[in-house]
């Protein structure tokens, strides 16, 4: 015990060791126990925190975009090792279904995410399944490799919309997302990357990540500007970063025709009405983009030449939570990535 807890330089109080040791015991084969260092609040977080999360009712432990230091592992653990600077794929998969089999396991028929089931990482230690942690490596710190999460959400978006060398794209909505999906475009190829959102701070970042042209939507007429900037064609491919009709209906009406709408927004009213007759008169295709699969080491790569250190604005201790979800969800306060640290 003593020398696991050396390796993390903590002291701790009687009640956090026996804690610690019983848990230890528990320790499956294949799990990991993770010190955790720095987690970011997501916007599904704040979606959880208000009770409008249509996957994860409260109560639950929040936090899944996280890093850390491994201080225990169990017999059967190979790919890790004690010490090690770590972040985690926090997806939960069955490995028996049809999907996993064939190693699509982003389309497991019982997939799930650790926060759901009340494993979140807004704690001082988290324990997870071996398979889905990551090193990180010297260019990421704990802060920057808390945001390989959402980079990696941002990687299976453009990976599925099949951003193309030249095409143009827009996304709607600058949040962490939104931001991160227009940097993988720009290192996929696309030659115009517009970036709608109401904030101008928010714009001003998407600038600096990888938009190419930005369009407030408070002042402006999304749909008309963009059929404006593309010579009344529409974009490539559309990506909605928001989870509201409004936006979902941009994102289909500003296509061109066999373009694609790839949807990434978590829907706090799910139920939604849109033209219909989109789909035949421009044959446009409209998918969906959860989560992850094989997608973590493709944005841990593309980490190098992001600068995810511009997207943290605030920092606060683990004590104070209540005032990092205030500050996230405050769109005054032009927060981007808020982290905790234990």
């Amino acid at each position: 015990m003593e020398p696991i807890m050396n390796r993390v330089g903590e002291v701790y109080e009687p009640f956090k060791v026996h804690f610690l040791t019983k848990r230890i015991e528990k320790l499956q084969e294949d799990e990991v126990l993770i010190k955790v260092r720095a987690s970011a609040i997501c916007g599904s977080d704040l979606h959880i925190a208000r009770g409008m999360h249509p996957s994860a009712p409260l109560p639950v432990t929040i936090g899944h975009e996280f890093s850390g230091d491994v201080v225990a592992i169990g017999k059967n653990v190979h790919n890790i090792g004690l010490g090690e600077r770590v972040t985690v794929e926090p997806c939960i998969v069955c490995g028996e279904c049809e999907a996993c089999r064939h190693g699509d396991y982003g389309y497991c028929e019982h997939i799930t995410f650790t926060y759901r089931n009340g494993d979140g990482a807004m704690a001082d230690y988290v324990v997870v399944k071996s398979p889905y942690v990551y090193s990180l490596p010297d260019y990421l710190s704990y802060e920057t490799g808390a945001l390989i999460e959402p980079l990696a959400v941002a990687t299976h978006a453009v990976r599925r919309a099949d951003v193309r060398l030249g095409e143009q794209v827009l996304i709607i909505g600058a949040g962490a997302i939104g931001m991160m999906t227009a940097a993988m475009c720009r290192k996929s190829g696309a030659a115009e990357v517009i970036v709608a959102d109401f904030s101008e701070s928010r714009l001003e970042m998407a600038r600096k990540v990888g938009a190419t042209r930005v369009i407030n939507s408070k002042k402006t007429d999304l749909e008309v500007e963009v059929m404006r900037l593309t010579e009344h064609r529409g974009v490539d491919k559309s990506f909605e970063c928001v989870g509201r009709e409004s936006c979902f209906n941009q994102a289909i009406m500003t296509l061109k025709r066999n373009g694609v709408a790839t949807i990434v927004g978590i829907y706090e009213h799910p139920q939604i009405q849109f033209m219909a007759s989109r789909l035949v008169t421009h044959e446009i295709k409209i998918q969906g983009a959860q989560g992850y699969c094989w997608d973590f080491p493709v944005a841990i790569a593309a980490a190098k030449e992001i600068p995810l250190e511009k997207f943290i604005t605030h920092i606060f201790s683990l004590d104070r939570l209540q005032e990092a979800l205030d500050t996230a969800l405050d769109r005054e306060s032009n927060s981007i990535k808020v982290i905790v640290k234990p």
